[in-house]
């Protein structure tokens, strides 16, 4: 009898290990599965990129001779830009005084994307003769490469003399963050360290005119962002104050119920 029992065990054990590789085989192929329909959607989302770039492609040379005409129109309006970038809330915080005197020269200011978008993108100053230096065209490029690191480039500028040290191009930048206000917002162009973009490094200054003001500079030059903070702070505080009028309604009604 005890020789059945030892032979059943054997029996049930060898059952169970038959079982677990059944069950660890169709797991395994569940798996081969699953990364083939992974490797089809990823297909996909590359197709389905490469139309959203060329659709982008597409219409920045629509939006281009639009961007164009805007510039000449905003040429005739008295410091347009210099307006913008001051009603910025970000940008108004990297000008200084001298800064703001050199805006008054800017004649035109342009963002335009490599024919491959995903290539990189120029950003363009355009000055009229002006005291501060011999340039009529400040510009600082991103070129963006596959293997993840962005090219910097920025135009040097020929400062006039006595005029660049005293818009802070030779101060020392304190950390990594270039200080607001205490240098040149003009000292930018001259920052074209390369970057890798898995360090999670990144332009401020160029995402916030290229994202933000190049697209519709006129909501900044009319402060139409600062109406708009304005009337979301006014329904706040209606809604604050409604709600204090409730409160007060039901302390009413909970004094009147005492009394009763």
């Amino acid at each position: 009898m005890g020789a059945d029992k030892g032979k059943k065990s054997k029996v049930a054990e060898r059952g169970e290990e038959e079982d677990s590789d059944h069950i660890d085989g169709e797991l395994v192929l569940s798996i081969e599965k699953l990364q083939e329909v992974q490797d089809e959607l990823e297909k996909v989302n590359e197709e389905a990129s490469d139309k959203v770039l060329e659709v982008e492609q597409k219409y920045n040379e629509i939006r281009r001779p639009v961007y164009l005409k805007r510039n000449e129109i905003i040429k005739s309006i008295p410091d347009f830009w210099l307006t913008a970038f001051l009603s910025h809330p970000v940008l108004c915080d990297l000008l200084s005084e001298e800064d703001q005197k050199i805006l008054k020269y800017l004649d035109s200011l342009d963002v335009e994307d490599f024919k491959d978008v995903k290539s990189g993108y120029s950003i363009t100053f355009n000055f009229n003769q002006n005291p501060y230096f011999e340039d009529t065209k400040l510009e600082k490029t991103f070129t963006f490469f596959d293997e993840g690191t962005t090219k910097i480039t920025g135009t040097n500028i020929k400062w006039k003399e006595g005029m660049g040290a005293s818009n802070g191009i030779n101060q020392e930048k304190k950390g990594n963050k270039r200080p607001f206000s205490d240098e040149s917002f003009f000292s930018w162009f001259s920052e074209t360290q390369q970057k890798d973009i898995a360090d999670g490094l990144h332009d401020e200054v160029a995402e916030i005119i290229k994202e933000d003001l190049w697209p519709n500079p006129l909501k900044y030059f009319n402060n139409e962002a600062d109406e708009e903070d304005s009337d979301g702070d006014e329904d706040d505080e209606e809604e604050k104050g409604e709600g204090d009028e409730q409160d007060d309604e039901d302390e009413d009604e909970d004094g009147d119920e005492e009394d009763n």
